[in-house]
């Protein structure tokens, strides 16, 4: 049996007909910026998500950067961010000329420790980045607590966590603002690059649509230092095509996720969290094992994919070194070595993921 991590085929052949028909319809209407298909996704969206606005834009991490300049975060400011996440987290940071300011993790939830926020806030602070990893929604009460206290904006980064909820409301709608991306592999992923975000703030809401539009209101009317970074026209067509499914696959993630811990529950290994109050997207299913190495190699061995998401925690990357140290971040950088991504997307099938287990307990047994 050969399982991949991901597999976009399966979802395209689902939706074929439906997928096919949209991308048809922006052709022979011929407008490729703008239109109807992306005002409609947004409208849709925002709905979705329970903002009162959402911008479309050209991926993810403009969405980042785009916020914070809409947010006034430049030169001398400090965003504080996750020591664990993927680089554009803390680099959209970088590239609107603030720093980053790394803060631990929760041992087995991989989101950032509010403990650890409150330590980072200097006169510099500006804004906290809570990541729902993985699609693990954050601790956002309590930083939302925090970030009044200080008075600091909220961004939440959701590139992993489309339809994940925290305590019945949908991430991306409880911070002051939000980023989504849809790169082919998220749970609300389309045919190529794209982004949003979302907010209640309808002068926010302006700005940033401004700014992902060359610092346009109208047309050669440039009152702020923008950029071109616009939702496309056909990922818009395909993303709205898509949303309608996004609750049942995520329901069927949150399936599989709890059959992969039923069959792994009595291996030396160490699964997510159980989340109570909220509903995890299950972007990613991660486990922990001190014998990652070998357990991956024996699992592609039998024709299983993996993954480590991410191998290294964003201070030690070249981009970070010099400004953090290793003991600075223990809970991170203890299980740095031992995660490992197992396949999990909606159309995986039940009798795939009980091979998987198989094959993970034949290794534990084999092994011990």
């Amino acid at each position: 049996m050969e399982i991949e991590l991901y597999n976009l085929r399966r979802q395209y052949l689902l939706l074929k007909e439906e997928l096919d028909a949209a991308i048809a319809e922006v052709i022979r209407k011929a407008q490729f910026i703008g239109g109807d298909e992306v005002a409609n996704f947004e409208e849709a969206f925002a709905s979705y998500i329970g903002t009162n606005f959402c911008v479309g834009c050209g991926n993810g991490t403009d969405a980042i950067e785009i916020l914070l300049q809409a947010l006034g975060v430049g030169k001398g400011d400090e965003v504080i961010v996750p020591v664990h996440s993927w680089v554009s987290t803390a680099s959209a940071v970088t590239a609107v000329g603030a720093k980053p300011v790394f803060v631990d993790t929760l041992p087995y939830r991989y989101t950032i420790d509010p403990a650890g926020i409150e330590k980072a806030i200097s006169a510099k602070t500006k804004a906290i980045m809570p990541v729902h990893l993985y699609g693990l929604p954050a601790e956002m009460d309590e930083i939302m607590a925090i970030a009044e206290k200080y008075q600091l904006y909220v961004v939440e980064d959701c590139a992993q966590a489309h339809g994940a909820t925290y305590k019945g409301r949908k991430v991306g709608s409880i911070g002051h603002a939000a980023s989504f991306s849809f790169y082919p592999i998220k749970n609300l992923g389309t045919f190529g690059d794209a982004g949003a975000m979302v907010t209640n703030d309808s002068i926010l809401a302006e700005k940033v649509k401004m700014l992902g539009n060359y610092g346009q209101k109208e047309k050669h009317q440039h009152l702020l230092h923008g950029r071109n970074s616009r939702l496309d026209t056909l990922q818009a067509a395909i993303l709205s095509t898509k949303l309608p499914y996004l609750d049942e696959w995520n329901r069927l993630r949150r399936k599989l996720g709890s059959l992969y811990a039923t069959l792994l529950q009595d291996l030396p290994l160490r699964l997510p969290d159980n989340l109570g109050d909220r509903k995890s997207a299950v972007h990613l299913f991660v486990i922990q094992t001190g014998e990652r190495e070998a357990l991956a190699n024996f699992l592609m061995e039998n024709g299983i994919s993996t993954a480590v998401h991410y191998p290294q925690m964003l201070p030690m990357l070249p981009l970070y070194q010099s400004s953090s140290q290793k003991d600075s971040f223990p809970v991170s950088f203890a299980y740095q070595d031992k995660i490992l991504s197992l396949p999990l997307y909606p159309e995986l099938q039940e009798k795939e993921v009980k091979y998987i287990a198989e094959k993970i307990t034949s290794f534990f047994r084999r092994a011990g």
